[in-house]
């Protein structure tokens, strides 16, 4: 009887995680530490403006809104105020996060094409358009999420659409390389 009871007690309390496949256990989302910035200040080597909220990696007693700024290397995005843009490779972006992967070095540039001005397109910017969504940087140091070419090793993926893990798809491979290329032709800025 006794371990009927606790074959009962044990299924009814894993039967609450079936179908939340949440990895934190929860029904809700994480509440990851960040900070918001006070004034214009340099995170990644990039000159982001006050009001942008810095999110960072979950831990130890840290939630939430913090009162000071953290540890670059716990960074995991970095989010203009809503309205605002930095220039990334002649491309306004909103949002630098990142790769999820963290075996993966680079991150994903979020752009918003309604305020690239007609006269400032580029191929490069049109390539990305055309993938409607987030590219994904490789780069050689961690450190620096800026618009640096010496920085950049690759692009990694064009949303969805595009991506370097699909090898043997040459039209994938081929679009990326030429993104690749006309990334490298824009000058820093």
């Amino acid at each position: 009887m006794k371990a009927m009871i606790f074959l009962s007690a044990m299924i009814v309390s894993l039967a609450g995680c079936v179908g939340n496949m949440s990895p934190t256990g929860g029904n809700s989302r994480p509440n990851y530490p960040y900070y918001v910035t006070q004034q214009p200040m340099l995170v990644k080597k990039i000159h982001v403006p006050a009001g942008t909220t810095l999110v960072y990696k979950e831990q130890y007693f840290k939630q939430g809104k913090q009162p000071k700024i953290m540890s670059e290397n716990k960074l995991t995005d970095i989010r203009l105020p809503i309205g605002q843009s930095i220039d990334w490779g002649g491309v306004p972006v909103t949002m630098i996060s990142q790769f999820f992967n963290s075996a993966m070095c680079g991150y994903s540039v979020y752009a918003d094409f309604k305020k690239l001005d007609a006269d400032k397109r580029t191929r490069f910017s049109q390539l990305w358009q055309s993938c409607d969504d987030d590219l994904g940087i490789s780069i050689k140091d961690r450190k620096d999420w800026s618009f640096n070419k010496a920085n950049i090793a690759d692009v990694q993926s064009c949303s969805g659409l595009y991506q370097r893990y699909f090898k043997n798809d040459q039209e994938q491979q081929q679009f990326l390389d030429l993104m690749y290329r006309e990334l490298m032709k824009i000058n820093d800025q």
